[in-house]
Protein backbone atom coordinates (compact mmCIF):
# COMPACT_ATOMS: atom_id res chain seq x y z
CA UNK A 1 0.00 0.00 0.00
CA UNK A 2 0.87 3.58 -1.00
CA UNK A 3 0.92 6.62 0.56
CA UNK A 4 0.00 9.36 -1.72
CA UNK A 5 -0.10 12.90 -1.34
CA UNK A 6 -2.67 15.19 -2.78
CA UNK A 7 -0.29 16.26 -5.25
CA UNK A 8 -0.35 12.86 -7.13
CA UNK A 9 -4.49 12.49 -6.28
CA UNK A 10 -5.06 15.68 -8.83
CA UNK A 11 -3.57 13.97 -12.01
CA UNK A 12 -6.04 11.28 -11.17
CA UNK A 13 -8.94 13.51 -11.22
CA UNK A 14 -8.19 15.48 -14.61
CA UNK A 15 -5.41 15.54 -16.81
CA UNK A 16 -2.22 16.12 -16.27
CA UNK A 17 1.26 15.72 -17.84
CA UNK A 18 1.97 13.45 -14.87
CA UNK A 19 -1.98 11.23 -15.30
CA UNK A 20 -0.87 8.56 -17.73
CA UNK A 21 2.47 8.01 -14.91
CA UNK A 22 -0.07 7.82 -11.56
CA UNK A 23 -2.66 5.93 -13.22
CA UNK A 24 -0.02 3.42 -13.96
CA UNK A 25 1.44 3.47 -10.73
CA UNK A 26 -2.54 2.60 -9.15
CA UNK A 27 -2.64 -0.05 -11.66
CA UNK A 28 0.01 -1.70 -10.37
CA UNK A 29 -1.16 -1.21 -6.46
CA UNK A 30 -4.79 0.35 -6.16
CA UNK A 31 -4.49 0.49 -2.22
CA UNK A 32 -4.42 4.21 -1.79
CA UNK A 33 -3.44 5.60 1.43
CA UNK A 34 -4.03 9.27 1.94
CA UNK A 35 -4.25 12.04 5.35
CA UNK A 36 -8.11 12.56 5.76
CA UNK A 37 -7.66 16.17 4.47
CA UNK A 38 -6.10 15.33 1.13
CA UNK A 39 -9.78 15.53 -0.27
CA UNK A 40 -9.91 18.95 0.91
CA UNK A 41 -6.46 19.72 -0.66
CA UNK A 42 -7.16 18.18 -4.18
CA UNK A 43 -10.78 20.17 -4.43
CA UNK A 44 -8.90 23.49 -3.81
CA UNK A 45 -6.52 22.54 -6.40
CA UNK A 46 -9.29 21.54 -8.84
CA UNK A 47 -11.23 25.06 -7.97
CA UNK A 48 -8.21 26.93 -8.57
CA UNK A 49 -7.83 25.40 -11.57
CA UNK A 50 -11.68 26.62 -12.33
CA UNK A 51 -10.81 30.15 -10.92
CA UNK A 52 -8.32 30.56 -13.53
CA UNK A 53 -10.23 29.38 -16.14
CA UNK A 54 -8.14 26.14 -16.78
CA UNK A 55 -11.64 23.93 -15.88
CA UNK A 56 -14.93 25.39 -17.01
CA UNK A 57 -18.22 24.48 -14.84
CA UNK A 58 -18.66 20.84 -16.03
CA UNK A 59 -14.81 20.07 -16.53
CA UNK A 60 -14.96 20.81 -12.13
CA UNK A 61 -18.46 18.99 -12.11
CA UNK A 62 -16.43 15.72 -13.57
CA UNK A 63 -13.39 16.35 -11.79
CA UNK A 64 -15.22 16.62 -8.21
CA UNK A 65 -17.07 13.19 -9.18
CA UNK A 66 -14.22 11.27 -10.03
CA UNK A 67 -12.38 12.69 -6.52
CA UNK A 68 -15.44 11.44 -4.80
CA UNK A 69 -15.35 8.17 -6.25
CA UNK A 70 -11.64 7.65 -5.16
CA UNK A 71 -12.10 8.77 -2.00
CA UNK A 72 -14.47 6.25 -1.63
CA UNK A 73 -12.10 3.14 -2.03
CA UNK A 74 -8.79 5.02 -0.40
CA UNK A 75 -8.03 4.11 3.11
CA UNK A 76 -7.18 8.02 5.09
CA UNK A 77 -5.03 8.06 7.83
CA UNK A 78 -6.73 10.49 10.45
CA UNK A 79 -5.21 10.39 14.14
CA UNK A 80 -4.65 13.93 13.98
CA UNK A 81 -3.03 14.66 17.86
CA UNK A 82 0.07 12.35 16.50
CA UNK A 83 0.08 13.78 12.82
CA UNK A 84 0.37 17.18 14.32
CA UNK A 85 2.71 16.60 16.53
CA UNK A 86 4.73 14.82 13.66
CA UNK A 87 4.04 17.73 11.38
CA UNK A 88 5.69 20.08 13.93
CA UNK A 89 8.61 18.45 14.06
CA UNK A 90 9.14 18.55 10.41
CA UNK A 91 7.98 22.13 10.34
CA UNK A 92 11.43 22.63 12.27
CA UNK A 93 13.80 20.75 10.28
CA UNK A 94 12.17 20.66 6.36
CA UNK A 95 11.09 23.32 4.12
CA UNK A 96 7.81 22.45 4.03
CA UNK A 97 4.15 24.69 4.32
CA UNK A 98 2.04 23.43 6.64
CA UNK A 99 -0.17 21.24 4.55
CA UNK A 100 2.88 19.61 2.91
CA UNK A 101 4.43 18.73 7.00
CA UNK A 102 1.06 17.20 7.34
CA UNK A 103 1.25 14.90 4.64
CA UNK A 104 4.48 13.53 5.47
CA UNK A 105 3.46 13.70 8.79
CA UNK A 106 0.60 11.14 8.03
CA UNK A 107 2.71 9.00 5.80
CA UNK A 108 4.91 8.40 8.59
CA UNK A 109 2.34 7.85 11.24
CA UNK A 110 0.83 5.15 9.11
CA UNK A 111 4.57 3.30 9.12
CA UNK A 112 4.88 3.69 12.24
CA UNK A 113 7.45 6.13 12.33
CA UNK A 114 9.42 3.39 10.69
CA UNK A 115 9.36 4.42 6.80
CA UNK A 116 12.21 2.80 6.00
CA UNK A 117 11.46 1.61 2.54
CA UNK A 118 7.25 2.92 2.59
CA UNK A 119 6.56 3.92 -0.97
CA UNK A 120 5.53 7.41 -1.00
CA UNK A 121 4.07 9.03 -4.21
CA UNK A 122 4.71 13.07 -4.62
CA UNK A 123 5.04 15.35 -7.06
CA UNK A 124 6.19 18.24 -5.11
CA UNK A 125 9.84 18.78 -5.29
CA UNK A 126 10.22 20.07 -1.59
CA UNK A 127 8.17 17.76 -0.02
CA UNK A 128 9.51 14.84 -2.03
CA UNK A 129 13.19 16.27 -0.78
CA UNK A 130 11.97 16.32 3.17
CA UNK A 131 10.62 12.19 2.38
CA UNK A 132 13.47 10.82 0.85
CA UNK A 133 15.00 12.99 4.01
CA UNK A 134 13.03 10.87 6.85
CA UNK A 135 13.62 7.41 5.56
CA UNK A 136 10.51 7.31 2.90
CA UNK A 137 10.61 5.58 -0.92
CA UNK A 138 9.70 8.14 -2.73
CA UNK A 139 7.59 7.48 -5.99
CA UNK A 140 7.84 10.54 -8.38
CA UNK A 141 5.07 9.70 -11.51
CA UNK A 142 6.84 11.71 -14.66
CA UNK A 143 4.98 12.76 -17.65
Amino acid sequence: MRFWDSSALVPLVVEEPASRACRALLREDGLQLVWCLSRVEVLSALCRRHRGGGLDDDDLRRAADRLLRFADRWTEIDAVPPVRETAERLLRIHPLRAADALQLAAALVAADHRPRGRPFVCLDDQLTAAADREGLATLRPRS
